[in-house]
């Protein structure tokens, strides 16, 4: 295949949640294959550190302030973003949290926090981009960041299970509505993969169990299996590909009854 392909020069990204994670492993992987992009999170300062690493790399990358649960501030991100290279026609929507607890523990107040930042605001964020590709006349791409649990069960994760399956409904919505305006959307549903908000859990003996007992390879993905997904959804390598939610999971949701 003509690497060229997954060639991004020209294209402008912005990565939500981009201060630590799979975000900023997002955003360094769009800048290293040519794209400028735009980080976006409330954490400044962790963005400002990922930009400096960026742009040593070679990369050209920009932050920008942006809470995905307030409106305002997702519009005022998008007007940043336009301010500093244009419209933004590669978006990764990234942002998300979780609140494990038992179904039966969970709380309204739970609810609208998971629900409020994994697919309220993955549907503001999607919407406000969409938007202007549209009014700018510029073909794009959208890739909404789903889980394994949008695809699967799990006990303690109702909540972010159920936030996760509404975003791969709403990324097949999405692709269908917009192919005509040039718009792809897909969406990328990670299994398990050490970041800040899991790393605790899997230092621990109950976490390493898991991993043994429950994950047919028996190991985490590591971030850079991440990178090829991404860049075929991103890229024109993955032109004819739309709507659908792709599982990186090393084979789990396989796992033998």
């Amino acid at each position: 295949m003509n690497e060229s392909l997954f060639d991004l020069s020209g294209r402008v990204a912005l990565v939500t949640g981009a201060s630590s994670g799979l975000g900023a492993h997002f955003a360094r992987v769009l800048a290293a294959n040519g794209a400028r992009v735009v980080v976006a999170a409330r954490r400044q300062e962790r963005l400002r550190e990922l930009v400096e690493a960026i742009q040593a790399a070679g990369g050209d990358a920009t932050a920008i302030a942006m809470d995905v649960t307030d409106a305002d501030s997702v519009d005022a991100g998008f007007d940043a973003a336009e301010q500093a290279y244009g419209t933004v026609d590669l978006l990764v929507n990234n942002a998300g949290v979780a609140q494990p607890r038992s179904f039966l523990k969970t709380t309204e107040a739970d609810w609208d926090f998971v629900m409020d930042t994994n697919l309220k605001a993955a549907w503001r964020v999607a919407r406000a981009g969409a938007e202007r590709m549209k009014r700018a006349g510029r073909p794009g791409s959208i890739v909404n960041i789903a889980s394994l649990l949008g695809l699967g069960v799990q006990f303690g994760e109702s909540l972010y299970a159920t936030s996760k399956a509404g975003v791969v409904q709403l990324t097949r919505h999405m692709a269908l509505e917009l192919m005509r305006h040039g718009i792809r959307v897909n969406a990328i549903c990670p299994g398990y993969f050490e970041t800040e908000m899991n790393r605790d859990f899997f230092a621990s003996e109950q976490g390493q169990a898991f991993v043994r007992e429950r994950i047919p390879s028996q190991r985490l993905g590591e971030l850079p299996e991440l990178s090829g997904p991404l860049l075929l959804l991103a890229s024109d390598a993955g032109s004819f590909v739309n709507g659908v939610a792709l599982p990186v999971d090393g084979g789990h949701l396989l796992k033998s009854l």
